[in-house]
């Protein structure tokens, strides 16, 4: 995990501190050429903030809007998104990869 994931994880857990509701996103698997490695983060309060990042694009919005699904359940979602050639510019993924991302809220 890198400094920034560091960072990423530390302000998930001063948003709970503060009341917020949360939820991280967290690379768990890549396929081909993805934009972000395995372990990668992406924060999300119940706003709708986020901070970090699991993609790029068209799928970064989807995380989110996953997120707060998951923020208002509490039951965690594990997605994947890839693409091939044509579609790849239309949903985010233009290097043609593939990535699953497990979303899950943050407790206590």
């Amino acid at each position: 995990m890198t400094g920034a994931d560091d960072d990423i994880l530390t302000a998930a857990e001063s948003w709970r501190a503060e009341g917020r509701e949360v939820a991280i996103a967290t690379v768990i698997e890549t396929w081909g050429s993805a934009p972000r490695p395995v372990g990668s983060h992406l924060a999300i309060d119940s706003e709708g903030r986020f901070l970090g990042s699991v993609s790029g694009g068209c799928v970064e919005g989807a995380v989110v809007e996953e997120a707060l699904d998951v923020i208002a359940s509490g039951k965690p979602k594990t997605l994947e998104f890839g693409v091939a050639d044509e579609a790849a510019w239309k949903v985010g993924l233009s290097c043609g990869g593939r990535i699953k991302v497990y979303v899950e809220r943050v407790e206590g």
